[in-house]
């Protein structure tokens, strides 16, 4: 079975995509009705209905969706990929995208923690922490260092 080709995307469509995807996304990462309503900013009661297709994402919810979970293999298989583009392309309907212009490189991530498996960074603005493979790849996110240090001195 190939992939669905999507033509000429508009927002509706992108939207009912998300829409009909969440409750396989929520399985996909093990989360309870509860807990994804809580992630996705919503009642659980509106996230019931939305698993049902009684109501919608709309906009804002899908664009959440699809921000939260980029690395999902099953939005990924609805739009080949990280949905990033796709969202920049429906937000500006074929305008350029300005990007403003760097003088300054700042430094937002300080290492707090480093062992052979994990880093532990703290953001100097937000003062939330974020655990880092080896690869660099992020695998927790909190704003208490304690809930991190577990897998990274590998008790979990």
């Amino acid at each position: 079975m190939t992939p669905r080709r999507l033509e000429r995307m508009d927002r509706n469509e992108y939207i009912a995509l998300c829409d009909s995807k969440v409750k396989l996304v929520r399985v996909e990462h093990g989360l309870s009705q509860e807990k994804m309503a809580i992630v996705l900013g919503i009642s659980k009661k509106t996230l019931v209905e939305i698993e049902k297709q009684r109501r919608s994402l709309g906009w804002a919810g899908a664009v959440v969706l699809c921000t939260i979970f980029a690395e999902s293999e099953v939005l990924a298989g609805v739009f080949g990929g990280n949905s990033v583009d796709i969202i920049l392309a429906l937000a500006f309907a074929g305008q350029p995208l300005k990007q403003p212009q760097r003088r300054l490189r700042r430094r937002w991530w300080s290492d707090i923690l480093r062992n052979d498996r994990f880093v532990i960074q703290q953001n100097i603005l937000s003062q939330h922490y974020r655990l880092l493979d080896t690869d660099g790849q992020r695998v927790m996110s909190s704003f208490d260092i304690d809930d991190m240090l577990p897998l990274y001195n590998g008790s979990e």
